[in-house]
């Protein structure tokens, strides 16, 4: 879904955060992308990479001697503690040969050697014995051994990787995501391994609760706000025009009666009329009656009632009503190449660019002087960082309608992007010419100063993307997505919490269903340590996401959080916090 809302450049794999911000029409801001970036942003190099495989302790035997060597005396001689560090030892050499049932032995025979007093060394013997046991892939002995070694040694990072490793390979993954994030904060978030391992634990619960949860989720209408901004990016759209001569109530109509249907009888034209006054619960509904009646306005309906399913999160149901749209024989060309679009924006929202390309290259096929095409296809481009495309699609939709506001500033978006990626200072300082050029031919675009104001961001000019954002409230007071970014910005600029905090607040109240704000919110709270304030926060946006992916997004800091609450309660350990 298309969207006319400021996203934020970003770099890594994927589709990061501020992509999908702008198939949904909610942006994002840097910082704001995972649960665990406190540390992530201020590490420039990860250290600690290599894969921890190799038991503790010297293979060599005590003293430089071979144990098998000792003559009994000599053992008999020997401490408790020596005669298990020389079973250890002897277990190495066989772990570093390949030999693990025999490391295995000797490391069990170690365990029965040390003194119960000795923790610190038990808990190595059961570490290397796990070490033992990963190599077998025996992950349940894997998880005992270090679940003892934990017991006697709670901070034992070696046996809490391991564990966490044998875990996700059980499929037990929130104890898995409760290890690794104990390591990671015991490590510092210096450990690009236990790094990954995080993240792709995280990603896998939201992805399953998300699917769960979405499948019996109670679809939501967006804010007024909202709707009016998504139907905005649209020029060329039939159903979003207001209603026509011949279409409006009896008292509209000529004294002959000669027009067309009246609105009392034609569900669309009720829909439409709703459109109209924001009523806009009851335009599904509307629509129905027309499709189920065979009415003369049934193409359009079916277009109108798939536009609201997607603006309520239900795709699902969407997708049917387009795919008959687009595939009507005696339809309005541009009916099928709005369909088009709403349908590739919900591809590239599922993650199939390839079916997202296709449909909007059909689109543009079968309207190419349809501005609209071009608009929505540049954002797709921006998605698959294909800059230099991106741009020619916007100039088409520049020169077909000149006074597309949206378009020109996206389109300097573009720019910016590809120049601040590219480190190339002249080409930033070209869009950023490009921006002061927009804000003055269009100054009621209120995309075109955040746009701008993102852009000053980056740029380390913040009292100026402070002005922009200034701008963008008093242009839309209503717009609660810019108190979120004004309210990043004062945290960034100024590190002052309580009025960022107090902006984003603002937010909320403006609209009880911004979820970018409470995401923000609660992201703000797990850096202040307010763990259980984070995840209600957390909670309240999974609630009003607008698609399964954003709602797995929103599960994984959910998730993040609770695993660092669980950590804090079993080790006492906790990041660092604002």
């Amino acid at each position: 879904m298309a969207a006319s809302k400021p996203v934020e450049p970003q770099s890594g794999a994927g589709l990061p955060r501020w992509q999908l911000a702008l198939l949904v029409g909610a942006p994002i801001v840097l910082g704001v992308g995972a649960v665990y970036l406190w540390n992530r942003s201020r590490t420039k190099q990860r250290k600690g990479t290599g894969e921890r495989k190799t038991p503790e302790g010297s293979a060599s035997p005590v003293q430089g001697e071979d144990g098998a060597a000792r003559s009994g005396r000599e053992q008999e001689n020997l401490s408790p503690l020596d005669r298990a560090q020389a079973a250890k030892n002897k277990g190495n050499k066989y772990f570093k040969a390949g030999k693990y049932e025999n490391a295995i032995h000797c490391y069990t025979e170690a365990i029965a050697l040390c003194p119960t007093e000795q923790k610190s060394d038990l808990s190595t013997f059961y570490q290397n014995r796990a070490a033992a046991y990963e190599q077998q892939m025996k992950w349940t002995e894997v998880v005992q051994d270090c679940s003892k070694a934990v017991e006697l040694n709670p901070r034992y990072v070696k046996a809490l990787f391991r564990r966490a490793k044998a875990l996700e390979k059980l499929d037990n993954k929130k104890e898995c995501l409760e290890d690794v994030t104990a390591v990671c904060i015991l490590e510092a978030f210096q450990n690009q391994q236990s790094m990954l391992l995080a993240d792709r634990v995280l990603k896998q619960l939201g992805k399953e609760k998300a699917k769960e949860k979405y499948k019996n989720r109670e679809p939501m209408m967006p804010s007024p706000h909202f709707i009016k901004s998504y139907f905005s990016s649209f020029t060329d759209d039939i159903i979003s025009q207001p209603l026509q001569k011949g279409e409006k109530k009896d008292e509209d109509k000529d004294k002959e009666g000669e027009a067309a249907e009246v609105t009392g009888s034609s569900g669309y034209l009720k829909a439409k009329q709703y459109l109209e006054e924001e009523n806009y619960d009851k335009i599904i509904s509307e629509c129905t009656k027309e499709i189920e009646s065979g009415g003369r306005y049934t193409a359009k309906a079916l277009l109108l009632r798939a536009t609201f399913y997607l603006l309520i999160g239900s795709a699902n149901a969407a997708q049917p009503d387009l795919d008959q749209v687009i595939n009507m024989h005696d339809a309005n060309v541009k009916l099928q190449a709005n369909a088009l679009i709403k349908r590739g924006s919900m591809y590239m929202q599922q993650q199939q660019p390839l079916l997202s390309t296709q449909d909007f290259n059909k689109a543009a096929e079968i309207d190419p002087r349809n501005p609209d095409v071009y608009h929505h296809r540049g954002q797709l481009k921006i998605l698959l960082d294909q800059v230099d495309d991106a741009v020619v699609d916007f100039n088409e939709c520049i020169h077909l309608r000149p006074d597309s506001a949206l378009a020109q500033a996206q389109k300097c978006f573009a720019l910016y992007r590809q120049a601040y990626t590219g480190n190339n200072p002249a080409q930033v300082q070209t869009a950023m010419d490009g921006f002061e050029d927009v804000i003055q031919r269009f100054p009621k675009c209120v995309e075109g100063y955040a746009l701008y104001a993102q852009a000053l961001t980056d740029q380390q000019q913040f009292g100026k993307a402070d002005e922009m954002y200034d701008k963008c409230t008093e242009l839309e007071p209503d717009n609660a997505t810019t108190y979120v970014h004004k309210g990043l910005l004062q945290l960034q600029w100024k590190q002052d919490l309580d009025l960022g905090l107090e902006l984003i607040s603002k937010a909320i109240e403006i609209d009880n269903k911004c979820d970018f704000a409470y995401e923000t919110m609660g992201t703000i709270e797990v850096q202040r340590g307010n763990l259980d304030k984070a995840i209600e926060m957390f909670n309240k946006a999974i609630n009003l996401a607008k698609s399964e992916m954003e709602m797995a997004h929103l599960y994984s800091l959910c998730d993040a959080a609770y695993a660092q609450t669980e950590v804090a309660r079993k080790y006492g350990l906790k990041p660092p916090t604002l």
